[in-house]
């Protein structure tokens, strides 16, 4: 009995198989029966350009219309904020500070008085100066006269010519000392004037550098105080060398460039101000050219050494098709839209873009003035798919907060941040 199991168990194992597989062929043919009967909200889309998505309830969406507007063509560079004049104030003379007359962070005018330096061993110099001169005005007088006397002798052959010409000489000696030390008079009242150490321009002034009471000298190499202009102040930033045509058409055109400087993370606008120069020459190893422009910084908002976001704005361009960020689409195809017809149902529309601000961009080619194109929903869609219009507030459920917002429903153009 034992020896006929093996066969008995292949004799019944064929059928078996059989069976399962019928069960399993009916099982899913019922549940894909049933999947189909059911629609697009039960099997679920097959996204962008997917099946189902033409068929049943139609797609809700949000669309805007295409309008015609401005666009700024901006670029945009990240700079540095530099003083116009930075100036470390130093001793020109050698002696005791005895005053600091300036505060820290004091915003000064050129002339106004910093320090002063010790002057008494100035007005030393000064008075010798002036004996020196004393002394030889009256030397001087004096040999002046005796030149005249010796001429008289020389005249009445009662003098020598030698003893003449060497009395002219001396005077002519005299005459020398004396310019000499006047000189030496105008030195030590120069002397004097470095005492009093005063501004060289108009800016703030930084950290003191040294206190009162403390020697120092000219030859000091880290001065007293430094003093930045700030008033106005100027940002270099670079940008691509492939950037530089458009801001040297704008130049040669004699036209004004505005700069806009933003912070570090471009949600706030600390300045405005003006194009000053272009560098003369691009950095071979950034592929990068610099430039400078002015801020007037009357409630300095820029800092020296600040790290700032520069926006130059090199063009304009005035009535062009305009849309939203959003709408534009990508594929094999390349750059397209979706463009809900009369019928709410949308088409393909491949467009050509042009320069873009913030979340809008210009079109050059594919659709036209006052066509609706869907700027939210897409990924649902397929060519020739129906499609209910809507908002973005009602598509995500909530009421919609039309103006307050922050984006106009006519253009979809998201407001630039706080200025």
């Amino acid at each position: 009995m034992s020896a006929k199991q093996p066969g008995a168990i292949r004799r019944y194992s064929l059928p078996i198989a059989l069976v399962l597989a019928g069960l399993v062929t009916l099982f899913a043919y019922r549940h894909w029966s049933a999947s189909d009967a059911a629609g697009p909200e039960t099997a679920g889309y097959a996204g962008r350009g997917g099946g189902g998505a033409g068929k049943g309830r139609p797609v809700p969406v949000v669309a805007q219309p295409v309008r015609r507007g401005d666009i700024e063509i901006h670029l945009d560079g990240i700079g540095t904020v530099i003083p116009r004049n930075t100036v470390t104030v130093r001793s020109r003379v050698d002696g005791q500070l005895m005053r600091v007359l300036f505060r820290e962070g004091q915003t000064v005018r050129a002339g106004d008085a910093l320090a002063e330096i010790d002057t008494r061993p100035f007005e030393v110099q000064l008075l010798q100066a002036q004996g020196a001169l004393a002394r030889d005005q009256a030397l001087l007088d004096n040999a002046r006269v005796d030149l005249e006397r010796y001429h008289t002798l020389y005249e009445q052959d009662s003098g020598s010519r030698q003893q003449w010409d060497t009395q002219k000489a001396l005077v002519e000696q005299y005459q020398g000392a004396i310019k000499s030390d006047q000189a030496q008079i105008e030195s030590a009242k120069l002397q004097l004037t470095y005492c009093h150490i005063k501004a060289p321009i108009s800016g703030r002034t930084g950290l003191r550098l040294v206190d009162a009471g403390n020697i120092v000298h000219a030859s000091d190499s880290t001065g007293l105080v430094v003093i930045t202009q700030l008033h106005p102040v100027t940002v270099v930033f670079t940008l691509p060398e492939d950037r530089l045509p458009a801001v040297r058409r704008r130049l040669a055109a004699g036209g004004t460039i505005s700069v806009d400087a933003y912070d570090r993370g471009r949600q706030n606008r600390l300045a405005s101000g003006v194009l000053l120069t272009v560098d003369n020459q691009i950095d071979d190893t950034t592929g990068t050219i610099r430039l400078k422009a002015e801020f007037p910084n009357e409630d300095d908002s820029l800092f020296p050494n600040q790290f700032v976001n520069a926006d130059l704005l090199v063009d304009t361009l005035h009535d062009v098709l305009v849309l939203p960020v959003a709408a534009i689409q990508r594929g094999v195809q390349g750059t397209f839209v979706y463009v809900v017809g009369p019928e709410q149902k949308v088409a393909v529309r491949p467009v050509t873009l042009g320069a873009a601000q913030g979340d809008t961009v210009s079109v050059e080619t594919g659709v036209e003035a006052g066509e609706q194109v869907v700027v939210d929903g897409a990924d649902k869609l397929r060519d020739g798919a129906s499609v209910e219009l809507g908002t973005r507030a009602a598509k995500a459920g909530v009421p919609d907060a039309g103006a307050d917002s922050g984006q106009d429903a006519a253009s979809g153009q998201r407001h630039r941040p706080a200025q």
